[in-house]
């Protein structure tokens, strides 16, 4: 049998030349190549190299056995690198931010898929709005991150973005309440009051009220999408919401409209260059294989 170092010294000096560079290259003693190479002749019971000059050059024997070298040792890393990955989903943790939304619609048939697939993956979950995420993977305190835009607003630097659905936006408002204009437009609540989230989250709102022609009167303030629909209901304002606030939750008391035009991207967020690590890979992997567009209300 070939010993796997006398392998791959032959095939350093088949690269470099000559053995003195050979022995730089794979940062060993000169002595020392020269002993694996006599070693490795000895065990193929034939001339491998010959001088050239001040290098050595391949036998006709030498070539053959460089090339099948270069094969068994790209097995053998293909086989480490196999074994790393194995061992890395069978005790990996990767920790995730997402919205709530997300969290209540799209992370929990994530999570199962990642669970049967690979049960030594840790899963950490953490609520966060985009903004807050994307700092996470910034800081190290998140692998994964699952965010929403409206415009491209994020700062994406340094950030990769995996497209996983768009979801609808719905006018919110009374149940009970009749409108002389359509339901669809946002131009028929120009004269009411609004409920929307904090300053940054309601900038779309602010934005698409804008093209409509007016300028929304925000009398209350919240990021809880099932306040947002008790507020509706109780007659206290109109609102907007996604999509996937109304599969997470949906209050048989308001009614929603689609808003032709208006959407909302969901991305995968990972920071740094590829390849992510395992687990990571995993998690993004869940999350695209699960997210199939709902039936949106």
């Amino acid at each position: 049998m070939f010993d796997l170092v006398r392998l791959r010294v032959l095939v350093a000096v088949a690269r470099e030349g000559s053995v003195t560079a050979a022995a730089d290259a794979l940062h060993y003693a000169q002595p020392s190549v020269s002993h694996h190479l006599a070693r490795l002749e000895a065990e193929a019971g034939v001339p491998l190299l010959q001088r050239a000059g001040r290098g050595v050059r391949l036998t006709e024997a030498g070539e053959l056995l460089v090339r099948r070298s270069e094969e068994i040792l790209g097995q053998v890393e293909s086989a480490r690198t196999e074994l790393a990955a194995h061992a890395g989903l069978r005790a990996g943790r990767v920790r995730l931010a997402a919205f709530p939304t997300a969290l209540a619609t799209l992370v929990p048939a994530a999570a199962a898929w990642l669970a049967a697939e690979h049960p030594g993956v840790e899963l950490a979950l953490t609520e966060a709005e985009p903004p807050e995420a994307l700092t996470a993977l910034r800081n190290g305190d998140a692998d994964v991150a699952l965010v929403f835009e409206h415009d491209h607003e994020p700062d994406l630097r340094n950030v990769r973005m995996t497209p996983l659905l768009e979801e609808p936006l719905y006018a919110v408002t009374a149940a009970d309440r009749h409108w002389a204009g359509s339901r669809a437009e946002l131009a028929t609540y120009a004269g009411e009051r609004w409920i929307a989230g904090c300053p940054r989250c309601r900038a779309h709102l602010v934005k698409a009220c804008a093209g409509a022609g007016f300028e929304p009167e925000i009398t209350f303030e919240t990021d809880d999408y099932v306040a947002v629909q008790a507020l509706v209901a109780a007659g206290l304002g109109v609102s907007t919401l996604p999509g996937l606030a109304l599969l997470a939750n949906r209050n048989t008391a308001v009614r929603t409209d689609r808003l032709p035009g208006h959407l909302r991207r969901v991305l995968v967020a990972t920071y740094g260059k590829p390849p992510l690590p395992l687990p990571a890979q995993a998690l993004t992997d869940a999350l695209t294989a699960t997210a199939t567009t709902p039936r949106w209300p």
